[in-house]
């Protein structure tokens, strides 16, 4: 899906990464993935489930996450910056971490970069804004030579995991305690070959 006409993506300097805190990341839980062992052909099976109360989750809101966050953190010097815009005005943006030793989904790979952030305006969500920054993500990580584009979400994001299917990436992982403090979210790696 190519984004609307007279939206451009671009990179922009990493030191501009706050800008991202204008679009929120927020986005509503109302169906999760129920996620069961390996099929026939070796992949996870996902169940979609509706659940009974509905809420919003938003990453930012997190202690410690959030773009604002990130360079207290992480070495960014080798971090790509996309930004998504019309008229000037920034509809969304992404973040792609490189390698850097101190970030463990890294795997310690020269050759893997990790999509560590994508978000679009919600107003300006399925104009294919998301696809056109995911396309210049792929880009940009091809461009270092990394044979390989990890991203991770959780099964409480179903629009997103049906986002990285879309978008040829498949799911190589499924971790139940990644999150000791949300004991009822499950991480999901998905890997999408260059």
């Amino acid at each position: 899906m190519r984004a609307e006409p007279g939206i451009t993506v671009a990179e922009a300097p990493i030191a501009a990464i706050d800008t991202l805190l204008s679009v929120p990341i927020a986005f509503m839980v109302d169906r999760v993935y129920d996620v069961a062992g390996r099929d026939d052909s070796g992949g996870f099976v996902l169940t979609e489930r509706w659940i009974d109360s509905p809420y919003v989750k938003d990453y930012d809101a997190l202690s410690g996450e959030g773009p604002g966050q990130w360079s207290r953190r992480f070495d960014l010097s080798n971090w790509g910056l996309l930004q998504a815009r019309a008229n000037g005005v920034l509809l969304g943006g992404a973040v792609i971490a490189f390698d850097t030793p101190d970030v463990t989904m890294l795997e310690g790979r020269t050759d893997l970069a990790v999509l560590w952030d994508i978000r679009v305006l919600s107003q300006c969500r399925r104009q294919g804004i998301g696809s056109a920054l995911f396309a210049a993500a792929e880009t940009w990580a091809s461009s270092r030579r990394c044979r390989q584009l990890k991203v991770e979400t959780q099964n409480i994001n179903v629009p997103a995991c049906s986002f990285y299917a879309r978008h040829g990436c498949v799911l190589g992982a499924a971790h139940r305690c990644a999150y000791p403090e949300l004991p009822d979210e499950i991480q999901l790696l998905w890997y999408r070959n260059l």
